[in-house]
């Protein structure tokens, strides 16, 4: 969808912002550039727009060269979100987001419904926010009108400036979840510009690093922290790049152990026998559909002897995750609950649990697998539950 070919910036004053850049973007992907502040990459976006004209080479955008397309008609058909969001002060909410579509000849009334549309999409209901005002809107709040508005006029091409740089961390990560859930639904060609890692990390399919105008490594999120290209790229997703990796490896079946299991209605006694022949001293306790209880202690079984069932007897499970989860929730989960593991679920279904040593060994597989470009399955080594 957007190809670099070549493409080269160098200022009158002989300053070389981007050197002979080539790459690729696909339809439907989300690519993130980034590095430090100096290094190209918001010159490298602004050229998707012709806001900045590059010296050399060439952009194509859905196979047209952007040179030979009008400056203006070609930004109307390219959406484009600025941390500073950029809203007309003067215009609602409604007016604001149905901008673009009134510039490209859009009938007033189709424009604002589809801007209403979106405010919805974003999470803003267009009856109580559409009137409103961009000063009366919380920063999360204008940050959502910016996307809502980039995307009113269903622009194939997405580009986005620190799109979630000016809020606080914790509406900038569920602007980041809320935009990954929008673009699950709607699978834009996306570039975005950031300096943060972690935000690359967690947004991408992939991920190019920028040195100093040019890419030093160009790959999937779990590679880039994996298997780092050069020690510059090594540098700057910093030593605790296994830490960061727990954001993109996700948990898979294989990865689970399969625990004691307690049924809600089974007698008391009947559960602690068998846990007492297993040597187990705990249970995962399950209803007839196999949907997760919570979980029971041998010592609280094994005290009721004769009397009462299993569901008496359970506690409430409070460290789970569903299948799919990142590790860096699980471990999440197992910090905050002071636990040893946790319980997975396929929605209400319980799958089995994921412990510490298992995490470690689904995080080695990972990394094993990039760094041999085989799927997670094919990996084979000695694990430290093998041990």
């Amino acid at each position: 969808m957007i190809r670099f070919e070549q493409v080269g910036k160098v200022y009158a004053d002989g300053t070389t912002a981007v050197h002979d850049l080539s790459f690729e973007v696909g339809e439907g992907e989300l690519v993130t550039l980034v590095g430090p502040s100096g290094c190209g990459k918001t010159t490298t976006m602004m050229m998707v727009n012709r806001l900045i004209e590059p010296t050399s080479g060439r952009i194509l955008v859905n196979g047209e060269d952007i040179s030979t397309v009008d400056p203006v008609k070609l930004r109307r058909g390219i959406g484009y979100v600025i941390q500073q969001v950029g809203l007309f002060p003067h215009r609602t909410v409604l007016d604001n987001t149905a901008t673009v579509p009134a510039l490209v000849g859009w009938k007033r009334s189709r424009a604002r419904e589809r801007a209403a549309e979106l405010l919805d999409l974003v999470g803003l209901d267009p009856a109580v926010y559409g009137s409103r005002y961009p000063a009366q809107l919380s920063g999360g709040q204008r940050q959502r009108v910016g996307v809502a508005r980039a995307l009113a006029a269903d622009p194939p091409v997405l580009l986005m400036d620190e799109p979630f740089g000016a809020v606080d961390p914790v509406v900038r990560e569920r602007l980041q979840n809320e935009f990954l859930s929008l673009q699950a639904t709607v699978r834009k060609t996306v570039l975005m510009v950031t300096h943060d890692i972690e935000e690359a990390v967690r947004m991408s399919d992939r991920i190019a690093v920028y040195g100093e105008g040019r890419i030093e490594q160009f790959d999937s999120p779990g590679a880039v922290l994996g298997s780092p290209a050069t020690p510059y790229v090594a540098r700057f997703v910093g030593a605790d790049r296994g830490l960061k990796r727990l954001s993109v490896t996700t948990i898979e079946p294989e990865d689970l152990e399969e625990p004691p299991v307690a049924r809600l209605d089974e007698p008391a006694a009947v559960a602690a026998a068998r846990l007492g022949a297993a040597g187990s001293r705990w249970a995962v306790v399950l209803n007839s559909a196999g949907e997760l209880h919570g979980w029971v202690a041998a010592d609280a079984l094994g005290i009721a002897g004769e009397h009462g069932t299993v569901g008496e007897l359970a506690r409430r499970m409070d460290a789970w995750v569903p299948v799919g989860a990142p590790l860096k929730q699980a471990f999440s989960e197992m910090l905050q609950h002071d636990a040893g593991w946790v319980a997975v679920l396929d929605g209400a279904r319980f799958l089995g649990v994921l412990t510490p040593a298992k995490l470690h060994e689904a995080l080695r597989r990972s990394v094993d697998a990039d760094a041999q470009g085989v799927g997670r399955d094919e990996v084979d080594f000695d694990s430290v539950s093998d041990a």
